[in-house]
């Protein structure tokens, strides 16, 4: 049975940054930038089958407005068994979380585990935008 654990206290930081490294998304990341990214986010979701970490999601808000679903993983030998839909699930329903105006994701192959809680394509995705910065050096 799957469990949920909130914070970075119950987060395996060196298995997520393997787990990350291999995705199409943060092909490579670094073991400070996965720590410090899931540091300041408002919310670290870890999905575990007793004490063994299957999967790790994020969340990125103001707890207020606004919500940004990132990194979203699930371990290969947890895939197919709703382990995704149910971190992100419960993601939306943390007390810190309620009430918000809108959640936001990008993915480019898992489309159907976010419509099955709730999420759908932008309605008008020419109102948004995307700046890609420079690397110093």
């Amino acid at each position: 049975m799957t469990t949920i654990r909130f914070g970075l206290q119950h987060t395996d930081v060196a298995l997520v940054r393997e787990w990350l490294a291999s995705t199409y998304w943060s092909p490579g990341v670094d073991l400070d930038r996965v720590q410090k990214a899931a540091e300041h986010s408002s919310l670290v979701v870890g999905a575990f089958d007793g004490d063994t970490q299957v999967g790790y999601c994020r969340v990125v808000s103001d707890r207020v407005t606004f919500a940004w679903v990132a990194d979203v993983f699930v371990a290969d030998s947890h895939r197919g068994r709703g382990v995704g839909r149910l971190m992100v699930s419960s993601a939306m329903e943390h007390p810190e979380h309620l009430g918000l105006r809108r959640w936001l994701l990008a993915t480019a192959d898992a489309h159907g585990v976010y419509e099955g809680v709730g999420f759908g394509p932008l309605p008008d995705p020419t109102q948004w935008m995307v700046h890609f910065p420079t690397p110093p050096g």
